[in-house]
Formats: C-alpha cells, structure tokens, sequence
C-alpha cells in the first residue's frame, strides 16, 4: 500500500499548543521532513520522538519533493513539519503538496497553530474576510507591485515581518495605503506575547523612539479599505468625466438608455433626473 503525507502543525512559541494527534502521528510515521532538522530536534527531544528526520526545505524542496514521493509511493508514511506553525502556510511545503497531489500520493493536515490566525483573532479588526500576504517580496518591482494591489483591498491584511525591516515595511504601507488602523502582534503564544492595536503612522513613531526597536518576528494585522472610501474615490474618477462619456461607458456594453442613467446616477451620487439635466446642458 502507499503511504501519506501528514501536514503536521507545530507550535508557534508555546510547546503545549501542539497537539496529541500530531505527537501520535510524529511517533508513528516512517520519516519527518523538517524545515530546520537543528530547530525540529529542540522540539522531537522535548517530547522523545526518535523518529528518524530528513531537511525539506527552500533551497532543496523540488528535488527532495519526488524523493519523499517515491518513499511514499514505496509505503512510507511521512510527516511534513515547519519551523514553528502549519506547513504550507508561507514555506517550501506547498510545493510538496502540489507534487504529492500530481503524483497521487494522498495528503492529510493535522490542524494547529498558525500565526496568521492567531494574530487575526485577537487583532481586533473584522475576521469574516482577510487577505494573508506572509511576507512581502523583497524584490523591488514585485514589491511595488504587491503594494499597489493592496490599496483597494477591502478585506484585513496580513503580513509578517522580521525586526530589522519593520521601521521600513512600515513607512512603506504608510505611503501606499495611508494611515490604516493596525494591529502589530508579536512573541505569539509565548511569555513576553505583545499586542499592539495602534496606526501605521502611530506605529512609525512608536518604534522609532530610543528604547522601542522592534524585537521578534511581528504579524501585522492592516485594516482593508473602507467600501466608503472605495464609493468617494470611484466619484471623484466619475466627477473628473463628463456625463456623455460616463453614459457611453454603460451604453457601449449594450445596456438601455433609461438603465444607463440610473447607473451614471448611483455613481455620481445624485438623481436621475440631475443626469438628464446636465447632459441637456453638455448638448447646448
């Protein structure tokens, strides 16, 4: 029989959030990938797993994919672990995943711990919608990229981030989405945890202080844009129109005269009959 692929969550900071199905799965498996065998051994010893282990990461994770899909396909189980959290959630095991999948190896996930979630639930910022980026590109382009489709995101942002970029990622949003309400979290789980409900520019100011660097991997938790703020902004673009135009918008995708106008109405933000009065005027 072929073996599985076992996504196994890890905790984040606090080693008792991992849970009994994953210490069981962790005992029984055949092999663990880890992302870091120096880090995962910290915590197989904590809870005497003798499991052997192999490294499944960034610079390997094409390659050692197929190899772990053939053991599986030969009957091994395997567990996938990440530094701290849920594989697959901004690391190599995605790439597994997908590979598993394609090869028809089955895959399970043993929920727990994932950063993202945790920082989104004591944010204090709507939870129903979020947009999860991890960890914003370092390359230029792509980071510009990145940050300018953010700036009609409606839904929450996350982000992580480490220490020594903060200050700067911060200034960044600030330029590129405005002073949104943020919420930065940090030392999840662990003693010296650290929530921190305040602005972008409040952020800026904080951490720019002597004495207040930032200290440990940050999530940041961004309030999306306003529906409010996405209706006055496509106002101001229609205000910039003439009326004739914005009819022509409607009516070059085939919809009725009378239709058209009660759409240029709700854009403008005035009445229908407003409409029919300047576009006589814009005719004259």
């Amino acid at each position: 029989m072929q073996g599985k692929l076992y996504l196994c969550a890890t905790p984040i900071g606090n080693l008792e959030d991992i849970t009994i199905r994953v210490l069981k799965t962790l005992k029984e498996v055949d092999l663990i990938a880890a992302e870091d065998t120096r880090n995962s051994i910290k915590l197989l010893n904590h809870f005497q797993i003798k499991t052997p282990m192999t490294s499944y990461h960034e610079h390997n994770k094409i390659d050692k994919a197929y190899q772990l899909v053939e053991k599986m396909k030969q009957g091994q189980n395997i567990a996938l672990i990440t530094d701290a959290g849920t594989p697959g959630i901004s690391d190599p095991g995605e790439d597994l995943v997908r590979i598993c999948q394609e090869s028809g190896v089955a895959v399970t996930s043993l929920p727990g711990a994932a950063a993202c979630i945790t920082a989104l639930t004591m944010s204090g910022l709507p939870t129903r919608r979020f947009a999860f980026e991890a960890f914003l590109p370092r390359d230029k382009k792509e980071r510009a990229r990145v940050l300018s489709s953010l700036q009609q995101e409606t839904r929450t942002i996350i982000i992580y981030e480490a220490p020594h970029h903060l200050i700067k990622t911060l200034k960044e949003l600030l330029e590129a989405l405005g002073d949104r309400t943020i919420t930065l979290c940090r030392e999840l789980t662990k003693k010296y945890e650290t929530v921190f409900p305040t602005t972008i520019s409040g952020a800026i100011s904080y951490y720019g202080e002597p004495g207040n660097g930032p200290r440990g991997e940050y999530v940041l938790v961004i309030q999306g844009k306003s529906q409010q703020e996405l209706v006055k902004e496509q106002r101001q673009v229609w205000e910039s129109t003439s009326l004739k135009e914005h009819m022509q918008h409607y009516e070059s995708q085939g919809i009725p005269h009378k239709d058209a106008m009660k759409l240029v109405a709700k854009d403008r933000g005035i009445s229908k009959r407003e409409v029919y009065g300047g576009l006589l005027k814009e005719a004259d």
